[in-house]
């Protein structure tokens, strides 16, 4: 018999995935119908969350802290990469990529994805141990090593 305790890592990636596909659609939103600093940092925020989703996804029973710094590593090597110009050569010939990677870099974005990541990585944890799926001290929820479950 199965518990709601703890998801199973394919219903976690189904719950992420449909998370994700919720992120996108939220963002696209944002980013066609808010504007000026405060849609660019919303929308650099759910993409950061996006970001943590996926490598969540990835890595589904790792805790919250390995998709946060996969993540934060991605976001920031992303905009990183617009310090060279290639991105935004890159949207001049198929714009939807500019979606992806951007266009120029920002290093107030950084500090976006940080607490976007972050954020996400807090709620995740929180889920979970809410959930009661984590047993403290223990990532994998299993009793220590030579103790037998009560």
């Amino acid at each position: 018999m199965m518990t709601d305790a703890a998801p199973t890592p394919i219903r976690r990636r189904l719950v992420l995935a449909v998370l994700a596909a919720a992120t996108v659609g939220l963002g696209l939103l944002v980013h066609r119908s808010v504007s000026g600093p405060v849609g660019d940092v919303v929308g650099d925020g759910l993409y950061a969350v996006l970001i943590y989703l996926l490598a969540a996804f990835v890595v589904p029973r790792a805790r919250p802290l390995r998709p946060a710094l996969i993540a934060f590593t991605i976001c920031a090597g992303i905009e990183l990469l617009q310090l060279t110009g290639l991105p935004r050569l890159w949207t001049a010939e198929f714009p939807p990529i500019g979606l992806v990677l951007g266009a120029g870099f920002d290093p107030r974005d950084l500090v976006v994805y940080a607490v976007a990541v972050i954020a996400a990585a807090v709620v995740d944890e929180t889920i979970a141990r809410r959930r009661g799926s984590r047993a403290p001290g223990n990532a994998t929820g299993r009793p220590p090593e030579g103790e037998r479950p009560v």
